[in-house]
């Protein structure tokens, strides 16, 4: 990823911030003397009037309008149409150039249950829709299994665009992608998530204990329960480790029963 890219994901990232701390009722921040002093530097206009140093504050936005939501995340006003739109034609990373669709995500926006997955493969890259494949009927099972349809979930994955070969996301790959998983997390604030495969586990607790070690128990996303279960396509090639999972989701299925 070039230096632009990188400064794009990182600006993406910091007013993704910057609304958060809105939301919650922040109007400003201190900063020291010399921190303004290199602000001032930046200036592009001689007209404006000095701001004393004792008084100044970094400004963020007014909080946007108070919405209901669970947990600690505050419930902003992206809806997923706007992050899609934000996502249009994505060049803010390599993958970019061999991917055939971007695989947002599909179901409900307002899902109390969200599956996170790794990154497309190649019938999602054909189709633009995330688990199509033989994974993906696999999951569709382990969905109606909790009582459940694909049109009740939110699923989606870390990364938007199929990484060439099926291969493991790279770092900057990553960097590029995970602000917008964070923005749908954000959007559809559900109660319950359900991290499917390692990668998806470890980006969301941002661990490196493998899936053996995190499957089991819930963690702690940011105030939402977070749940870690083999992938499908690890089902696939290791049938002995359905057991495991159908534990899992059982458990899942206590904690989601009103």
């Amino acid at each position: 990823m070039n230096r632009q890219h990188v400064m794009i994901s990182i600006v993406d990232e910091i007013l993704y911030s910057l609304r958060n701390l809105a939301e919650k009722g922040c109007r400003g921040f201190d900063c020291s003397e010399h921190s303004l002093s290199v602000l001032k530097s930046w200036a592009r206009s001689t007209s404006a009037e000095p701001v004393p140093p004792e008084s100044a504050a970094v400004i963020v936005h007014p909080p946007l309008q108070p919405s209901p939501c669970r947990g600690d995340v505050p419930r902003i006003t992206d809806s997923l149409e706007s992050i899609i739109t934000d996502m249009e034609d994505c060049r803010r990373c390599k993958l970019s150039t061999t991917r055939t669709s971007i695989v947002f995500g599909a179901g409900s926006p307002t899902a109390s249950l969200m599956f996170v997955g790794e990154a497309p493969g190649f019938d999602e890259d054909q189709q633009g829709v995330p688990f199509v494949g033989k994974a993906g009927q696999l999951l569709t099972k382990i969905i109606q299994a909790i009582n459940l349809t694909r049109d009740q979930v939110y699923i989606c994955n870390v990364i938007k665009c199929r990484p060439p070969g099926n291969r493991d996301p790279e770092a900057d790959e990553i960097l590029a992608c995970v602000p917008f998983l964070n923005r749908q997390i954000a959007s559809i604030q559900p109660e319950f998530i359900c991290a499917l495969g390692t990668f998806a586990a470890q980006t969301l607790l941002k661990t490196t204990l493998p899936i053996s070690k995190l499957r089991g128990r819930f963690h702690d996303y940011n105030g939402i329960r977070l749940l870690p279960t083999f992938h499908p396509s690890y089902l696939l090639r290791s049938p002995d480790k359905k057991r495991e999972v159908w534990e899992d989701m059982k458990l899942l299925m206590n904690e989601m029963s009103p």
